[in-house]
């Protein structure tokens, strides 16, 4: 799939990953798209307009009230042009600018007045992505329709290493032309589960574990995009909300199964992303233990499981499970998939850090009744979209 004569307009913040934007104006023309370039003003420290004029063929934007354009008002110009609007890098400051509605230069002020699609690219130093702010600004862009791709993970000009590189190009480019795909999943509707659960011991305490719930937000965001209407139930994670996704949240594994129960039926696809804690306390405490002797010995009974209730129901959707292992990765994962009757499932190895909980980043080994594929370590809003094809492939025949 392509972006033949799709008008793609690039906006360029003021950070070092700017010099991968003279790539992405190549790898979208590459694809087929019309690409215009506005950049911020503190881009031009990086690199040069004459450099992305010469690669997409068009004047370069940058002031707000330039007299060559159309009645002096380029923001209109462009937002009026464009089929979408891609901000690669998008910097912790001008994330934060779009997020607070400035119209204080062009690239903020069209992305205003636009009505096309805007996708933020986010590119900057690990802490800056992780701050609290920062995160916030992300969240406010998502609920407002706003779609953010990335960012990966890995070594950044700083010599810090985490969270906080931009996507490379070719990756930004292919998830651009699948914007504008075909939607393998319009007319379904899809229910998933991500995050962890928490089992309480107390009013202040409980058992959990490590999950972020990042991979399964980035199947709901990447269902969404590719025309799914998704319901999320998540166990308690910080993570925004993916833009036209309805969201339930939830604690315990209990909880969540009964937010799935009464969904299964209108739905066509269920993947259980969640990391459902296995066991739960025998009696909870009304009141907070104290500590007293030197230990202490908790009681703990077999929690639900969803996936597998889910899969024995009468109606059942196409349900695919989803095992999160530290050894023995295939054996397991075909092992879950007899053992609970699943028609898929994704399997990765959470033992690896660079792929496992908190990561950006993932692998996944799919198993199916006469079948297997491998999808090797990739950002994990690109790797949902491998797996979500798979999944359409195999719903639809």
């Amino acid at each position: 799939m392509g972006l033949h004569n799709k008008k793609v307009l690039l906006g360029i913040g003021g950070g070092i990953a700017a010099y991968k934007s003279a790539d992405l104006v190549r790898k979208l023309k590459d694809r087929g798209a019309d690409v215009r370039v506005v950049m911020s003003q503190s881009a031009l420290e990086f690199i040069t307009p004459l450099t992305l004029q010469a690669l997409s063929g068009y004047p370069v934007a940058t002031d707000l009230l330039d007299p060559s354009a159309e009645a002096s008002m380029g923001h209109i110009e462009l937002a009026r042009w464009a089929d979408l609007v891609i901000i690669a890098p998008a910097t912790a400051n001008l994330i934060a600018r779009i997020s607070a509605g400035m119209a204080d230069e062009l690239i903020t002020t069209t992305c205003l007045a636009t009505q096309a699609p805007i996708v933020l690219c986010p590119a900057m130093n690990q802490q800056m992505y992780r701050n609290q702010a920062t995160q916030a600004n992300l969240a406010t862009v998502a609920q407002r329709g706003i779609t953010v791709w990335g960012p990966d993970s890995g070594s950044q000009a700083c010599g810090e290493v985490g969270p906080g590189r931009m996507l490379e190009p070719v990756a930004i480019a292919d998830q651009a032309a699948q914007f504008f795909g075909p939607k393998l999943l319009a007319g379904l509707s899809l229910l998933l589960t991500a995050g962890p659960t928490r089992e309480a011991i107390d009013p202040v305490r409980y058992i959990s574990n490590h999950s972020s719930g990042k991979m399964g937000f980035a199947i709901a965001s990447a269902a969404a995009e590719m025309g799914a209407a998704v319901t999320l139930v998540t166990g308690p994670v910080n993570l925004p909300t993916p833009a036209n996704v309805s969201r339930i949240n939830v604690e315990s594994a209990q909880q969540m199964l009964d937010a799935v129960m009464p969904e299964v039926e209108k739905h066509q696809i269920f993947i259980g992303c969640a990391a459902v804690a296995d066991y739960k306390i025998a009696d909870i405490a009304d009141c907070k233990i104290k500590k007293s002797a030197a230990e202490m010995q908790l009681a703990l009974v077999r929690n639900p499981d969803i996936l597998a209730t889910v899969a024995s129901h009468e109606k059942r959707p196409f349900t695919v499970g989803f095992a999160a292992e530290t050894n023995d990765v295939e054996q397991y994962a075909k092992g879950k998939l007899a053992r609970k009757k699943l028609d898929m499932i994704a399997a990765n190895d959470v033992s690896n850090s660079d792929i496992g909980f908190n990561s950006d980043q993932n692998a996944l080994s799919v198993f199916w009744q006469d079948g297997a594929t491998h999808f090797p370590a990739v950002n994990k809003q690109i790797l949902a979209k491998q797996l979500l094809t798979l999944i359409a492939e195999k719903v639809k025949t």
